[in-house]
């Protein structure tokens, strides 16, 4: 029973819709109705500027991280559950939120937040990697699944070089699929020369 509520409680963490409650709080704007409609910080950017668009991406950051970390509390010691399942439910919950109409974001920030709470050095690599690549491409879509595929690399690498981590693989290999599944509108208008481009960086 304890796992149960132990990964309901992650779904549930990953099911805050940042950009929508921060929107309508803040902003009085339900970003659902502007923009490319999505939920997550990329919209939030474009339709209600840089310092929305920060809280947002940093509130579903630390939504992966906490789900990862819930394992750690006292109550749930003795379920034995892996942090990274955790938080992939976690993603899954920002992907379909049970707040939102089942209607979320990309995966992106919430994936990353996993990877802060599990493996912070390859957060680190791809917070660095992702303004580098954002700075050249100008486009949040392709840069974002890029670094899904240098997550994965480095995911391989570390396996060898480091620890025998088969879990971070899977679950790197699991966001890459998820990444680029929620983006395949985005690679449609990549192809066609259309997809939106970032001014701010």
């Amino acid at each position: 029973m304890t796992t149960i509520i132990l990964l309901i409680l992650a779904y549930v963490i990953g099911s805050i819709p940042s950009g929508l409650w921060v929107g309508k709080l803040f902003y009085n704007t339900d970003i659902r109705e502007h923009g490319s409609g999505n939920l997550g910080g990329t919209n939030t950017f474009r339709t209600l500027g840089k310092k929305a668009g920060i809280a947002v991406t940093i509130m579903d950051i630390l939504k992966g991280t906490v789900a990862t970390a819930l394992g750690l509390l006292p109550i749930f010691e003795s379920t034995n559950v892996h942090p990274l399942i955790l938080g992939i439910i976690a993603v899954v919950g920002h992907m379909f939120p049970i707040f939102a109409k089942f209607k979320g974001g990309k995966a992106v920030a919430t994936s990353g937040g996993i990877l802060l709470g599990y493996n912070w050095p390859i957060f680190v690599l791809l917070i660095v990697g992702f303004l580098i690549v954002l700075k050249i491409t100008k486009m949040v879509s392709l840069t974002s699944m890029i670094l899904a595929i240098v997550a994965v690399i480095y995911s391989i690498i570390y396996y060898f070089s480091v620890k025998h981590d088969v879990p971070l693989i899977g679950i790197v290999l699991l966001i890459a699929i998820f990444i680029f599944y929620r983006h395949r509108s985005n690679i449609k208008r990549i192809k066609a020369g259309t997809e939106p481009k970032v001014k701010w960086i």
